[in-house]
């Protein structure tokens, strides 16, 4: 295993031939990343006018085809298609036996490119842990992040050559568990941001001028803490078990859009305030009753 491990990764060295599968927000950056790393992007997939836009800026070596010419031009296919999408369009392309096929969806593992595996290719799932605006700044973001690796044997270890090029850290998970680890990062990311924007609304609506301004470094030490100190660097009413302000805080959002969410978010945490220790158990049962019962929130 060690000898075959020690002599796949260098595979990817070789200057690879690149379809990209599409040249959206994702493939044009990953796309960009591989060429960065030394290999040639020969041929994308673009339908609407921001992809082509996206493709002649970022993959101007590519020429525009269709996804089964795409594959046909490939050592190296990457789709980055919806996720739903994957598997149909996986059915519908050619494949060269010893190519290498990689998608980079985070919930999907390398199964759903087996029929391409069952025709002779090498497949591989690559996601990166990161968020695509669709920003030039998002291929510098590439720097250092952590990409889930997905595949068996010898694709699974081109896979983390691949990411070594791009400047990556791999972090193998199993095909069972990528569901699991795509969810851990969808609440990370995507409820922050729902989080943050709600939290800015709300300090708009009263008069505050600058809210992001205001909720920056609030916002950014409190990641901070979470990141080094985890359940420790937690504080506010609820660490604290006060439960007069938590009704007052759901008083106050009622009507909003945002009450329940609060409420929700409360509740998940004072529950592992209570497991770290950080909230009593004594100072805890007045909090959880408010956060059981809405007809409670006018208790001062």
């Amino acid at each position: 295993m060690d000898q075959q491990r020690s002599a796949a990764p260098q595979r990817p060295a070789s200057r690879l031939a690149v379809g990209v599968v599409s040249a959206g927000r994702v493939g044009s950056i990953l796309g960009a990343a591989l060429t960065r790393a030394g290999h040639r992007v020969v041929a994308a997939s673009a339908v609407s006018d921001a992809s082509r836009a996206r493709a002649a800026r970022r993959l101007p070596a590519a020429e525009i085809l269709s996804p089964p010419d795409v594959a046909a031009a490939a050592d190296l296919l990457l789709i980055a298609v919806p996720d739903d999408a994957i598997a149909p369009l996986v059915a519908s392309l050619p494949v060269k036996p010893g190519q290498i096929w990689v998608h980079t969806s985070g919930a999907l593992g390398a199964d759903v490119l087996r029929p391409a595996r069952d025709a002779g290719a090498l497949t591989v799932a690559l996601a990166p842990a990161m968020t695509f605006t669709g920003r030039d700044e998002d291929l510098e973001r590439l720097a250092g992040i952590s990409w889930a690796v997905t595949g068996e044997a010898e694709a699974r270890f081109i896979g983390e050559a691949l990411v070594l090029e791009m400047g990556g850290e791999p972090e193998h998970v199993d095909e069972t568990d990528r569901a699991r680890y795509h969810a851990a990062l969808v609440y990370a990311a995507n409820h922050l941001q729902t989080l943050v924007n709600d939290a800015t609304e709300q300090l708009r609506a009263i008069g505050v001028a600058a809210p992001e301004r205001l909720l920056s470094p609030l916002v950014s030490a409190s990641l901070d803490n979470a990141l080094r100190h985890g359940d420790a660097g937690l504080t506010g009413p609820v660490s604290r078990g006060d439960a007069g302000t938590v009704a007052r805080h759901l008083g106050a959002l009622a009507g909003t859009g945002v009450e329940d969410a609060y409420r929700a978010m409360a509740r998940r945490t004072a529950e592992r305030a209570l497991a770290s220790g950080r909230l009593k158990s004594a100072d805890a049962e007045g909090l959880l009753d408010v956060l059981a019962h809405p007809d409670k929130e006018e208790t001062p």
